[in-house]
């Protein structure tokens, strides 16, 4: 807890900082224009670019980033009901798991054309289509790409990342989607989970609860993937089969299992407020973590090609994010 703390209380401060911009935002206009969840990005980001943090404050900023996160994802199972289930349905699985085998192989041949080294291609394609950080560690880890390598994925992926954050809500107003339609359209193309959150709750509960589903259905997918990377390996020591908790990381079982009681109903109606306040309180705290670990300078050092690549995945993912709302005919207005 001693190392822990303070990165931990960093992380704390910036998301009161960003909670009391947002409490301005409500006296000075009437409602918040941007939501603490984004805010809490801005400010950890801003404080990242002006000062890095020294080695102690590293295990508390990555302890928020990572646990809280995935406590935080844990929690939110008791938000996704039977019936926004039910009301995904089959079609929308399957289009989900039908573009993130499609934007796997277009970005990784986009970024073969750009002449992108193999592994760096495919830790681009893994980080864009499936959950930005997350995949391309992991798949990192399989494939044994070079830290360089890793250090620019994940640079461009985190700052491409807020980037989306702030414009998507802006876009799916201009283009007129419904609460499910903008869920399905922020869940395939926001990164991270809290990045969904962010996304998706200025658009209610019902964008927030298909969000959250489509993107950790996404996640859900990593599996498959470094399954079958590890077994097209070369024999070798990298070649060996990952253990089950990289194939299934346990806050996906424990997200299952809180939705499957909330939906069983298991946990009391009155306990539910408490636990989506808990989960948002820890989500705000991860984003400042997430913010903290941007450095906006570090977009400079990928190059222009890694920066073409990325952006034309995104948009992709987002076309064919929106021809599926179409397809499914989720009321595009």
């Amino acid at each position: 807890m001693l190392r822990i703390l303070p990165g931990l209380l960093l992380c704390i401060a910036v998301s009161l900082v960003a909670w009391g911009l947002e409490r301005i935002e409500l006296v000075l206009t009437g409602r918040a224009w941007i939501e603490t969840l984004v805010l809490a990005i801005l400010v950890g980001t801003a404080v990242r670019t002006a000062w890095e943090p020294p080695g102690r404050w590293i295990p508390g900023i990555d302890f928020s980033a990572k646990f809280l996160l995935e406590v935080a994802v844990v929690l939110l199972g008791a938000a996704i009901s039977a019936q926004a289930v039910r009301a995904a349905g089959p079609e929308l699985l399957g289009g989900i798991a039908l573009i993130v085998a499609v934007s796997l192989g277009a970005t990784y041949a986009m970024g073969r054309a750009a002449r992108l080294p193999k592994k760096m291609a495919l830790l681009i394609a893994s980080g864009n289509s499936i959950c930005g950080n997350s995949a391309i560690a992991a798949v990192a880890s399989v494939i044994g790409a070079k830290p360089r390598d890793v250090a620019s994925a994940i640079a461009f992926t985190a700052v491409l990342g807020v980037v989306v954050v702030l414009l998507l809500p802006i876009v799916a107003t201009l283009i007129g989607l419904d609460a499910h339609g903008y869920g399905i359209v922020a869940g395939l193309t926001v990164y991270a989970v809290p990045q969904v959150l962010a996304a998706t709750a200025p658009a209610g509960v019902l964008a927030v609860q298909i969000g959250t589903m489509v993107k950790l259905t996404r996640v859900l997918l990593l599996g498959p993937l470094v399954l079958v990377l590890s077994v097209g390996r070369e024999r070798g020591e990298r070649g060996r089969l990952p253990a089950l908790h990289r194939l299934v990381p346990w806050f996906i079982i424990g997200f299952v299992l809180l939705a499957v009681a909330r939906s069983t109903g298991l946990i009391p109606e009155t306990v539910l407020p408490v636990l989506a306040i808990l989960a948002t309180a820890l989500t705000v705290v991860a984003m400042a973590a997430l913010g903290l670990g941007v450095d906006l300078r570090a977009i400079a050092a990928a190059g222009p090609r890694v920066s073409v690549v990325v952006t034309l995945s995104l948009l992709l993912l987002a076309a064919m994010a929106l021809a599926l709302v179409r397809v499914l005919d989720m009321n595009i207005h």
